[in-house]
């Protein structure tokens, strides 16, 4: 399983979404200020932040890809290598020289990918420092017109298209390429399944397998009894902004990409099954100068010989080469065109100087196999 979350999931931790009926645009658009009733530093994860670290402890779920940047997923102790904040957060720095990022404290003071007027931390925290010297460090907040992080994208494409089921949490996906991303789990089975939760018309609503329109705590509250699972309290702990090892934490790890299926033979790139091929038969006359046709007890009429059999029949030398590889791999050619009329010649490299003069295709309906 893979989830996609969206503002909706942070608005009961006192941080605004930005669609809804007190969302930041909602409020612009009515010629009012948003109300923002808890700073960054002091907001904790959700009931539904909470639960997700609990889904991918018990091996549910595999990657969260975020569009939030206010670090409530990094704070609720999920794990750092299974998530993507593809908007970038405010308690995550990168360094524009090295690309290592920086867990801090407290909130970043710029937004939109700015200088923050701090060197790379690599020296500091023992992460090989002599390869990035002059490092500085900038914000990892996206402006409108900046591009997503190719490292977060692209691992959020290839979980979605190996997940059996995506959910998306409090998002009307429209923004792109994450409002399109849930489609990428048919891409390679028909059968997986697309859940919205939003109190918000989304994108996807005519394609998805179920929505559901309600608060998402209450819908994750109502899955953890189904399930019989407990929602983890938040435990300041396990939140790597509130380590105190000073202003800068960590650097975070790669994240981690899905393994790949293994495709039989019997299946193409996609990993659907290869099409079933029917092989025919292919028929070589063979005619040779002063050579009846009934000769050796081979009737013409009924089948053919190759000039190799012919000569070891007849007690000839063996040495007489026939280009049958060639010749069946023109009649193959035939095949793939569908050129079953057609005849073509070849030449046979015989000391006797014989000719094949013509090959014929001909269908054997009771020849049918799989390809190899």
């Amino acid at each position: 399983m893979v989830v996609i979350t969206g503002a909706g999931i942070s608005t009961s931790a006192g941080i605004p979404d930005f669609r809804g009926p007190n969302g930041v645009w909602t409020k612009e658009q009515q010629g009012e200020k948003p109300t923002i009733n808890i700073s960054f530093d002091d907001a904790i994860p959700t009931k539904t932040h909470m639960a997700l670290v609990e889904l991918q402890r018990r091996g549910k779920l595999q990657f969260i890809c975020s569009q939030n940047v206010d670090g409530l997923h990094t704070k609720s102790g999920f794990p750092l290598s299974r998530l993507t904040d593809v908007h970038g957060n405010m308690f995550v720095d990168r360094c524009q020289k090295c690309g290592k990022q920086f867990i801090r404290r407290r909130c970043t003071r710029t937004v939109g990918q700015k200088l923050t007027g701090e060197p790379c931390l690599a020296e500091r925290l023992g992460r090989n420092a002599k390869s990035c010297r002059g490092g500085r460090l900038r914000d990892s907040i996206l402006d409108w017109e900046d591009e997503l992080p190719t490292e977060g994208l692209n691992a959020s494409l290839e979980h979605c298209r190996q997940a059996d089921l995506v959910l998306c949490l409090g998002s009307t996906l429209q923004i792109l390429p994450v409002g399109t991303m849930p489609l990428q789990a048919r891409r390679n089975n028909p059968n997986a399944k697309i859940v919205l939760v939003n109190l918000q018309d989304t994108k996807l609503d005519k394609k998805c397998d179920m929505k559901i329109g309600y608060y998402v705590d209450e819908v994750m509250e109502r899955l953890f009894q189904k399930l019989d699972y407990t929602i983890p309290e938040y435990r300041r702990e396990l939140d790597p902004t509130k380590k105190d090892t000073g202003e800068w934490v960590e650097k975070l790890p790669r994240l981690i990409l899905p393994k790949k299926k293994k495709k039989s033979d019997e299946e193409d790139d996609r990993g659907q099954p290869k099409p079933k091929v029917r092989r025919k038969k292919v028929k070589v006359e063979i005619k040779e100068e002063g050579i009846d046709d009934g000769q050796n007890g081979h009737d013409a009429k009924e089948g053919s010989i190759t000039a190799a059999n012919y000569h070891e029949a007849n007690g000839k030398s063996s040495n007489h080469t026939v280009k049958e590889e060639k010749i069946i791999h023109e009649a193959d050619e035939l095949l793939e065109r569908n050129d079953t009329e057609d005849v073509f010649q070849a030449e046979v490299d015989t000391e006797s100087e014989e000719q094949i003069e013509d090959v014929k295709v001909e269908d054997d309906d009771e020849d049918e196999t799989d390809a190899a």
